[in-house]
């Protein structure tokens, strides 16, 4: 049976390996369970989850990335009041912090579609999407996962980096979407591994600060459109 509903939680502003235990938490909980309705031990459908929270300074660097792309050592992190982690989603290295929407979708894509790339591409229309109400375009590139605004000219900037897992068609990790962001942070990283893009937010486009909340409900409107789901 399709569970086209979502159980949305928002944690606030969380330490970023806390927020990275309660996905995982979350995220073999669905496999196991899966695992027993496949052997007939259980009929209860898997749960989905849409989890929204803010990060401390922090750069995380996934499977496929270099550590040479962050570009301060030990005592330059402490300096600059950030942490690193070298976790296992896809992508290379990428920064999270205040006034960054980070959006975790733990979905079980048996219950929408089995296509990864299908589902990056849903993420990413939602973010467009959501930028659109703000009265700015913004686009894919090809070959680059994410959100790009002038995507297709020299000042190409990145305002959503995405990077992923998935187990058995269940998700795990997923957006920074920057608002609110202190882009100086960007530039003690190659972000994504890509030397010669610029990165962006929100707040820069639009010449003024924006209403996290405010955004998080667009965002989280979008995404139920995108795929079709309802909040439980």
């Amino acid at each position: 049976m399709k569970n086209r509903t979502v159980i949305f939680e928002d944690l606030g502003v969380i330490d970023y390996k806390e927020a990275w235990d309660y996905q995982e938490k979350i995220f073999k909980s669905t496999i196991d369970q899966k695992i027993a309705i496949r052997k007939g031990e259980s009929t209860e459908v898997t749960k989905n989850y849409l989890l929204f929270c803010e990060h401390p300074h922090v750069y995380t660097l996934g499977k496929s990335g270099e550590k040479e792309n962050l570009l301060l050592n030990d005592d330059e992190l402490k300096k600059h009041s950030a942490t690193y982690y070298e976790i296992n989603r896809g992508g290379d290295i990428t920064y999270h912090g205040p006034g960054q929407l980070v959006g975790y979708p733990i979905f079980d894509l048996d219950h929408f579609f089995s296509d990864i790339h299908k589902y990056l591409r849903f993420l990413e229309e939602s973010v467009i999407q959501t930028l659109l109400e703000y009265g700015i375009e913004s686009g894919r590139v090809d070959g680059m996962t994410g959100v790009w605004i002038d995507g297709d000219k020299e000042n190409a900037r990145k305002i959503c980096a995405m990077g992923v897992k998935s187990s058995r068609w269940v998700t795990m990790h997923g957006i920074g979407f920057n608002v609110n962001s202190d882009l100086n942070y960007f530039s003690h990283i190659v972000p994504c591994g890509i030397q010669d893009k610029a990165v962006t937010s929100l707040a820069s486009e639009l010449g003024r600060n924006v209403d996290m909340k405010e955004v998080g409900e667009v965002l989280k409107e979008k995404l139920a459109q995108q795929f079709g789901f309802v909040y439980a």
